[in-house]
């Protein structure tokens, strides 16, 4: 491991070891659990420190597991805005989907009935079309980019695209980065070539897999590791901490680092629960969701660094995509540009041109 990594890895530790108390759980897709030997995590009772009779107690909707990143992230918003109203705003976070699935607590959040869900950004699509944009394969050069393009003007300006719906976006969360893996080396568009490689079953990764010059096979997150070990699937494609979690590995022990997709996440407050705020606690919650946020976002970065080293260490062989490589995928995906957001190939050419900070 180079010595950035380590420094991440070594400052991430000392500062969850400082802050998280409670929590366990199970895992589905884009999940990975919790390893074992990491500090106790936040719950409700860690984020409630004024024992006193609240003005409000608000319900914060996620379908993540308690010690997942987002959840965790909810957790500390909570604990935040408890401290600095002094109590008198409470949130309880409702884990594991306990309140529905992703899009009944959208459509719930319109309407008042819940006042905070996290979501991902494809759930949210079909309020605004401009958030597709976001969601392109090989859109961000990294990390650094996509939170470059997230915290700044652009991302601001989709956010604001789903001011009508009857919610309002807060902060933005990770969900890391997604990327091929195989039974097989694969270091090439040309080595992609014939290939049947697993996606969601989401018309735009089918598309893209499809422009690729491979074929696209649609199969439930829980049946990957059977179709690849039986040869009906070449590979797959996911995060590194889904990647661990699974035991693909075992089966497809070559990871593409072609990180084709980051698809975004995002923190909403039901604006008939803004509305009732003074302006000094929405400032309150405009503030402690920006904290919360970066906490998430550095939680998701420690776990799919730990995924990532363990299987290096199983015998997962990363290959990297040397820059002439990297052009030839990217390019490989205009038509697909074209198919979902030709209207917005302004903004594309504008998050393309963006600079990390």
């Amino acid at each position: 491991m180079n010595k950035p990594r380590t420094a991440l890895i070594l400052a991430v530790s000392l500062l969850l070891a400082a802050l998280l108390t409670a929590g366990c759980g199970k895992t589905s897709e884009d999940t990975a659990s919790a390893p074992s030997g990491d500090p106790l995590l936040l719950n409700n009772e860690t984020t409630v420190v004024h024992d006193v009779t609240p003005e409000y107690v608000f319900t914060y909707a996620e379908n993540q597991t308690e010690d997942y990143p987002t959840t965790q992230g909810a957790y500390r918003f909570a604990q935040l805005v408890n401290d600095r109203t002094g109590g008198r705003i409470q949130i309880r976070v409702y884990a594991d989907a306990q309140l529905g699935d992703e899009q009944s607590t959208l459509e719930q959040l319109r309407f008042g009935g819940i006042d905070f869900v996290r979501c991902s950004l494809s759930t949210m699509t079909p309020y605004s079309d401009m958030a597709n944009v976001l969601m392109l394969p090989y859109l961000y050069r990294d990390a650094a980019h996509m939170w470059a393009v997230l915290d700044g003007d652009i991302g601001r300006q989709v956010a604001d695209s789903f001011m009508d719906t009857g919610f309002m976006p807060l902060a933005w969360y990770d969900a890391g980065v997604r990327s091929f893996y195989f039974k097989d080396p694969v270091r090439s568009l040309e080595d992609m070539e014939g290939l049947i490689v697993r996606v969601q079953p989401v018309e735009m990764m089918e598309d893209m897999v499809e422009l690729l010059g491979a074929t696209a096979l649609p199969v439930t997150y829980e049946n990957v590791y059977s179709a690849i070990q039986e040869g009906k699937a070449d590979g797959a494609e996911n995060n590194w901490s889904s990647y661990e979690t699974m035991q693909h590995n075992k089966v497809a022990p070559y990871y593409l680092l072609d990180e084709h997709m980051r698809v975004p996440e995002m923190q909403m407050i039901s604006l008939v629960t803004w509305n009732q705020l003074t302006q000094e606690d929405q400032t309150i919650i405009l503030e402690c969701a920006a904290e919360a946020a970066d906490y998430e976002r550095m939680l998701w970065t420690a776990r799919e660094e730990k995924a990532r080293e363990r299987v290096l260490s199983q015998g997962t062989e990363e290959i990297p995509l040397s820059e002439a490589e990297k052009k030839k995928f990217h390019e490989a995906m205009e038509p697909l540009y074209l198919k979902y957001c030709e209207k917005y190939m302004d903004l594309v050419e504008e998050i393309r041109e963006t600079q990390a900070q």
